[in-house]
């Protein structure tokens, strides 16, 4: 906090971003899908704390043993708005220590970075909207929108204890919002020498299937052309060798005219690699969105090796285009085979959101007053983000976690990464931007 010459402390909004975000990494969220997690009380309670600290009355729900997400909301200045959701996830996914040159979790502040899991992904975030609440608190003012503020539980594995829990729950809590903003987009890149924002307006569907193969067991010893593991194993090499066709949404292809634009060229839809080239560090991000994926992720059988198992079962995770996805569904049990059984475990849904509208020129009016000049442009997100959850109640997602980076750090391949680091002065950044988005007075 800086102060005037009258030594009186002066507030910003990036007064207090360090601090929490140093604060929430050194609490271990580790994430490990089925309902086995640590940690997400305690920082459920530390967000609660910050909330009653910002002037709110927040709400814990534990949708299981361990899995605690907080709600709560905060009144806008302009009654005739309507509500708008900031959320973001606690959890993190798992890392190994030996694996890091820092402690994971010791949220070490060197090189002008903070570093452990969870620094992009998403306690950065989570500590900008807290820290920006803090602010409006201390200087006495509101949002224009009334706030429904949430960090979920969960979001790690889909959100089943999380935001999916509550928005099935608890619905109620989301009354009059019409839009949310969380995690992911935002962030700048170098795209042909020019610094551009992605905003994310769009999200691949997720379906996370498991395969199932049978035949008759046997001796190893002797011919044996009823194997369930070699039934699978052909499955799963034509499912993850598939070569799916290149389709454009309306986010990608305006995503990537708009940067032959800025390349002063055509863009020719038969060859995006140009475009792609001229993204930096968010090129394989955005590869990734032009095309339906399918994965195999695990195979498990058999006990002994002159054993012919009577079951092989495995992992697939496929990501969906908007508007592809009960075709690219069938596509995958044609790949399979008749004689494989799928059965998904998790799906969830596409989501694409027209680059149009008043949130949206709000939050490209926001970055370009802290970056005058910069380019903003949409993304589709290959993954998916607790927006799928908020869907299901007719709410728009965005991703709109805004920082100003240098070019040379890839910052998506520290998503999930080892030695996963955020600067600090982006997490500043962000909170001066998200403070003008909210339009406090």
């Amino acid at each position: 906090m800086t102060q005037n010459a009258h030594d009186t402390p002066v507030s910003r909004p990036e007064d207090r971003v360090v601090e929490i975000c140093r604060d929430l990494i050194r609490i271990d969220t580790t994430n490990r899908g089925g309902n086995v997690s640590v940690g997400e009380p305690e920082a459920a309670a530390l967000c609660a704390r910050l909330m009653e600290e910002a002037g709110m009355r927040p709400r814990l729900f534990e949708s299981s043993p361990g899995r605690v997400s907080v709600v709560g909301h905060l009144p806008g200045w302009d009654e005739d708005a309507p509500g708008l959701v900031v959320h973001g996830h606690t959890d993190v996914v798992p890392a190994e220590a030996d694996e890091w040159s820092v402690d994971p979790f010791g949220a070490e502040l060197k090189d002008g970075m903070i570093w452990g899991r969870g620094a992009v992904d998403m306690k950065g975030m989570d500590a900008m909207v807290l820290s920006v609440l803090l602010h409006l608190a201390r200087t006495g003012r509101r949002p224009r929108r009334p706030l429904t503020v949430a960090f979920f539980a969960d979001e790690e594995a889909g959100g089943v204890y999380g935001a999916r829990w509550l928005v099935e729950h608890h619905p109620e809590l989301f009354d009059g919002c019409t839009e949310a903003i969380s995690e992911v987009g935002g962030f700048s890149t170098e795209v042909h020498g020019s610094r551009a924002y992605l905003v994310q307006t769009a999200e691949k569907g997720i379906a996370w299937l498991n395969l199932r193969a049978e035949g008759a067991p046997g001796h190893g010893s002797a011919p044996h052309p009823d194997n369930a593991v070699t039934r699978l194993a052909g499955a799963m090499t034509r499912i993850g060798g598939h070569e799916w066709p290149l389709v454009y949404t309306k986010t990608t292809r305006a995503l990537l005219e708009q940067v032959a634009e800025i390349m002063g060229v055509d863009f020719d839809e038969q060859d995006p690699t140009p475009q792609l080239d001229a993204l930096g560090q968010a090129r394989s991000w955005v590869a990734g969105t032009l095309r339906t994926s399918s994965n195999p992720t695990g195979m498990t059988s058999g006990y002994k090796h002159n054993v012919i198992p009577s079951t092989a079962t495995g992992t697939v995770d496929a990501r969906l285009l908007p508007g592809e996805e009960e075709a690219a569904l069938a596509t995958i049990a044609e790949l399979a085979g008749p004689d494989v059984t799928i059965e998904p475990e998790h799906r969830d849904v596409a989501l694409e959101t027209p680059f149009s509208g008043d949130l949206v020129e709000l939050m490209v009016a926001s970055l370009q007053a802290e970056d005058p000049g910069a380019e903003v442009l949409p993304f589709m997100l290959g993954g998916g983000t607790d927006n799928k959850s908020l869907a299901r109640l007719g709410i728009t997602g965005y991703g709109f976690a805004p920082m100003r980076l240098p070019a040379d750090l890839a910052f998506t391949s520290l998503f999930h990464g080892i030695d996963e680091r955020v600067p600090v002065d982006a997490l500043e950044f962000g909170c001066r931007v998200l403070e003008r988005m909210l339009e406090p007075r």
